[in-house]
């Protein structure tokens, strides 16, 4: 099973700052499995959700060329717990970026109240891991799209975040294996 940490981005200004929102289902196996006498989200599915919106961001500053990973939490403080029914609000502000990494300050909000706050560090793989694809670019696309990062992505002046072209040729790519693969099958 693939775990989304994010439901979808409802702000996202490139270089600066990002919000996304996370709905708290009992649906997902890990609530209520983690306490048995109490469903609540566990707070390190939190922190990933805080750190998924903060990497994305992070990621989008070079038009998703970077791979970007998490390297490490410098601290983390977690208020309250999410339950079943809750909506989380994340919010990640890029503190300082380099061409090594970033420093991202997230927090988690739930009805207006701190929930969670960490602040999350960030590498740019270098060029030792040249040969290793984290991602395929094109369902990496899917999802992003999903997210509706490219219909409330702006950059700082203002116009729209534009799907990378590198990303939109790796879609087209599929799309013509597909439809090969389509044509073959038909009679």
């Amino acid at each position: 099973m693939r775990w989304f940490w994010i439901d979808r981005f409802v702000e996202f200004e490139s270089g600066r700052r990002a919000v996304a929102i996370k709905n708290v289902s009992y649906a997902e196996e890990q609530i209520p499995d983690y306490m048995l006498s109490m469903p609540i989200m566990p707070s390190t599915l939190i922190l990933e959700g805080m750190a998924h919106t903060g990497g994305l961001l992070v990621a989008e500053k070079s038009g998703f060329l970077h791979r970007v990973v998490l390297a490490k939490v410098s601290k983390a403080f977690f208020h309250e717990h999410a339950t079943p029914g809750d909506q989380l609000i994340y919010t990640s502000e890029i503190q300082a970026i380099q061409p090594r990494g970033a420093l991202v300050h997230s927090t988690a909000h739930l009805d207006g109240l701190l929930l969670a706050e960490a602040d999350v560090v960030f590498a740019h793989l270098d060029e030792r891991f040249a040969d290793i694809q984290l991602f395929d670019p094109a369902e990496y696309l899917s999802i992003l799209r999903s997210y509706r990062l490219f219909e409330v992505g702006i950059r700082p002046d203002g116009s729209p975040i534009e799907v990378p072209e590198h990303m939109l040729d790796a879609e087209r790519r599929l799309l013509d294996v597909e439809r090969r693969r389509c044509a073959k099958q038909s009679p």
